[in-house]
């Protein structure tokens, strides 16, 4: 089975990287419908890192803005919703929920080095899982990593085991504000087979 040409075009050939939305909310049961989607996409053992915090209020986008880019902040502020994507240190403790071979949580506990690559490269992977069910959903989305890392989880993750990996605003795409498609890398310029 293959994706229709349509739902092909919205998640891929026509999709796009929002710096504008339309000024129209996003209700949480659309970010919970694109968070639905996401979670039944891949990780290794299933160890499902990844971790969202929706901030939807001005003040909790207030929180944020301190700790991005000057060419983030003002859009940031600006969209209906904010994703900060993030992955949990921790992740290996629900193992024995979500991984069927027993004591898989073993693999990792001292394994520092090892928490931390699984954690970041499987939420990663999931955070772009997410932007693709955004965008199935009807969402515009628009990824950045221009803010610090560091001040962001003083804010926001202080006392837990999350910890952030990159931002993504959220709304509903203002196409006037969108700009020529920059280029993208052929087959034979990007890959090799072997």
């Amino acid at each position: 089975m293959t994706a229709d040409s349509d739902m092909l075009d919205a998640m891929f050939r026509e999709g796009r990287t929002y710096d504008a939305f339309l000024d129209k909310p996003v209700s949480e049961a659309l970010l919970q419908e694109a968070y639905d989607l996401a979670k039944m996409a891949p990780t290794s053992a299933n160890c499902q890192p990844m971790r969202i915090l929706f901030l939807t209020s001005r003040e909790a986008k207030a929180r944020l803005e301190p700790a991005l880019s000057s060419t983030n902040g003002e859009k940031t502020v600006k969209a209906p919703a904010v994703a900060i994507i993030a992955h949990d240190l921790a992740f290996y403790d629900n193992l024995p929920k979500l991984y069927r071979i027993p004591g898989a949580e073993k693999w990792f506990m001292g394994q520092e080095g090892l928490i931390e690559e699984t954690a970041f490269r499987n939420a990663a992977l999931q955070g772009g899982y997410f932007m693709l069910a955004a965008r199935a959903v009807g969402l515009g989305v628009g990824p950045m990593s221009g803010f610090d890392n560091a001040a962001v989880d003083e804010e926001f993750f202080a006392d837990t085991s999350w910890r952030s990996n990159f931002i993504c605003n959220l709304g509903f795409g203002d196409d006037s504000a969108v700009p020529t498609r920059d280029p993208r890398f052929d087959f034979a310029e990007a890959c090799k087979v072997v």
